[in-house]
């Protein structure tokens, strides 16, 4: 599966940066939340829960960021391979079917015209195929891994974790309400942002009353009223789905690519994970906080003048010029490719990015 499938998931982290939950998190209850009075930390803490769940279902994101549109040819976009897909991503809705028995089997089949991309999990084997390319990818995974490879696939669960750790003293939490998503009774939450700096208007959760299982996630820009971001189930059906659904054997005639993680994690250990808090040099750095938060790669990360003809036209059609580079903002998302290749990116206006680069 491509890097930008799904690509939501990576500005999701972004939208929902903050600090670790706060205390109302931990002192949660822990019973089934479908009496007639849970609380917020009630409904957050039941997402736990569901971690074992069962089913089988039909799962919709829709992405309406503002982004400007871009020409197309005769033959279609005239923008072709990863940029294309990225493009349709942000600006159309996708669909897919999702299956999951538990923790360690999963399976997501994004479908689209004459071809088809899935991942799936069983135990520490995942399968990545592209129909249209062709190409599968075989990753080993620590025997121990509680969690599959991160592939940009986003489900409401992966939103709505990344909202939980945005709850700090700087975002109103609802009282919830009754919500009916995909044929199921939920309970919705509302997180809403106390700052006035940041993009993000609202974020919306909404957890099965008797699973705990995230059922839809939503991120409303400030001032918008349709949804920029929004995953859900339409469709939901629990119990354990059949078991042939977690092989995969890649055709004859696919290119495969083998990456054992087996043994990363002890690999890791053995290092001191890079002595526990020090960076190799191309990892993000924050400032900020909480909705605010910016997050800045090092100089060098993009070299404009390296870039290709039609990764420079369309670098050029999505960025308008600021001080010291160039820059998008859109409805929820704001990024800044500084003259040095720095990018700083935040659910902030461009401004905030531009000072904090200073």
């Amino acid at each position: 599966m491509k890097k930008s499938a799904w690509l939501p998931a990576v500005i999701a982290p972004v939208v929902v940066a903050g600090a670790v939950a706060a205390p109302m998190i931990a002192n949660a209850a822990n019973d089934p939340i479908a009496g007639t009075n849970p609380t917020a930390a009630d409904v957050i803490a039941s997402i736990a829960k569901s971690s074992d769940a069962q089913y089988s279902g039909k799962l919709t994101q829709s992405s309406d960021l503002g982004l400007p549109e871009l020409p197309t040819g005769s033959g279609g976009s005239s923008l072709e391979g990863d940029a294309s897909d990225v493009l349709g991503l942000l600006t159309s809705s996708h669909t897919a079917r999702v299956y999951v028995d538990g923790a360690s089997k999963q399976r997501v089949q994004l479908t689209q015209q004459l071809a088809e991309q899935d991942l799936v999990r069983n135990g520490s084997e995942v399968w990545t195929w592209d129909s249209k390319e062709r190409t599968a990818t075989h990753v080993t995974l620590p025997s121990d891994s509680a969690k599959g490879p991160q592939d940009g696939t986003t489900t409401p669960t992966d939103i709505a974790e990344q909202a939980v750790d945005a709850i700090t003293p700087t975002t109103t939490v609802s009282k919830p309400t009754e919500v009916s998503v995909a044929g199921h009774d939920a309970w919705q939450i509302t997180l809403t942002p106390k700052s006035s700096g940041t993009l993000v208007g609202t974020v919306r959760l909404a957890v099965d009353q008797q699973t705990g299982l995230p059922l839809r996630a939503t991120i409303q820009a400030a001032g918008q009223d349709d949804p920029a971001v929004q995953v859900g189930f339409t469709s939901l059906d629990y119990g354990a789905p059949a078991a042939r659904l977690f092989d995969f054997t890649p055709p004859s005639n696919a290119k495969v690519t083998e990456k054992d993680l087996s043994d990363a994690e002890h690999d890791a250990h053995a290092k001191g994970d890079h002595a526990r808090g020090a960076h190799d040099g191309d990892e993000p750095t924050f400032t900020g906080e909480g909705w605010g938060t910016i997050a800045e790669l090092p100089a060098g990360t993009v070299d404009q003048s390296s870039l290709g003809d039609e990764a420079s036209g369309l670098l050029g059609q999505l960025t308008k010029a600021v001080d010291g580079g160039r820059a998008v903002q859109t409805s929820l998302v704001s990024v800044y490719l500084t003259d040095d290749g720095r990018v700083l990116a935040g659910a902030v206006p461009v401004s905030s990015l531009v000072a904090a680069a200073k």
